[in-house]
This record gives structure tokens, C-alpha cells and sequence, in this order.
């Protein structure tokens, strides 16, 4: 099974950025990091999950970082380890459709439009994005911590 992880590329949901930014999320997200760095799968962010971890900062700090977050949002940013997603109007407008259709979170339909149209495969715990796409009938490009068996 690992060789297939191996031509996994995944995206990963803000739940998966956290981490590397030392706020806590809970044991899933931590263990499918862990998970996919085993698999040695290739990774992709998206700077609009930069965006809602600097949201979920403030929202826990009040804008004061530690040099944790700092350091992590360097690896992020520069390290070479994860590859950047660049957003094209086609992903816009389809966020915007799946908004019309009753998606209200415009993260996760960037996020998920993201991986719909550069065939990736997003990570995410969002249960609610989850039943969104099974009963919108939408392609299901998401995968779970527990679906990444090494």
C-alpha cells in the first residue's frame, strides 16, 4: 500500500497546517501528519490555509505569536517541503458555485475546488465538507487520516 501513498498528492486542510504552527488540534491531525510523512506523499498548502491559521492565531493569541509559530510558518513558506497551490480563476469561480450551493465555508470551497482542478487529493477531518460533496454529488477529492494505512 505504500507505494500507492507514494503517488498520492495531497492538499492539506487548515487542520493539517496548525500543527506546524505549535497550535493544537487534537491527536487526529498530528497522527495523519505523521502518517504522510511515513508515506513520503507529495504535499501541497494553500495560502489561503495561511490565512485561516493566522484567523485561528489571533482568535487563540490576541496576534502574539511565540517563535514556534514563527519557525513554523517559515518551514511552510520556505522549506521546499510542501509545494504551493496557485489559485487560478477557475478555482474562484467554482468556490463561488459551490457557495450558490449551500457551502457557506469560502476556505474550504477554495480548498476543495483547489484539489478538484489540480487533481490532488485534500486531507481534511471537515465532516461537514465531507456530506456537502456526497449529496451535491461533487467529485470526492478528500481523504482522511485514516485512509492514509501505511
Amino acid at each position: 500500500m505504500k507505494n500507492k501513498l507514494n503517488r498520492l498528492r495531497i492538499l492539506l486542510d487548515t487542520s493539517f497546517i496548525l500543527p506546524s504552527l505549535g497550535i493544537d488540534v487534537g491527536k487526529e491531525a498530528v497522527e495523519g501528519l505523521k502518517k504522510l510523512a511515513e508515506a513520503g506523499v507529495e504535499v501541497f498548502y494553500s495560502r489561503f490555509s495561511v490565512l485561516e491559521s493566522l484567523w485561528v492565531a489571533v482568535r487563540l493569541t490576541g496576534g502574539n505569536v511565540d517563535e514556534a509559530f514563527n519557525t513554523g510558518l517559515r518551514s511552510i513558506l520556505e522549506s521546499n517541503r510542501y509545494g504551493e497551490v496557485k489559485e487560478d480563476p477557475w478555482v474562484f469561480n467554482e468556490a463561488l458555485r459551490l457557495y450558490a450551493l449551500g457551502h457557506r465555508d469560502m476556505i474550504d470551497n477554495i480548498l476543495y475546488a483547489s484539489s478538484a482542478h489540480y487533481n490532488l487529493k485534500l486531507l481534511t477531518l471537515d465532516k461537514e465538507l465531507k456530506e456537502f460533496i456526497r449529496e451535491k454529488k461533487l467529485k470526492n477529492t478528500l481523504i482522511t487520516p485514516d485512509q492514509l494505512t501505511s
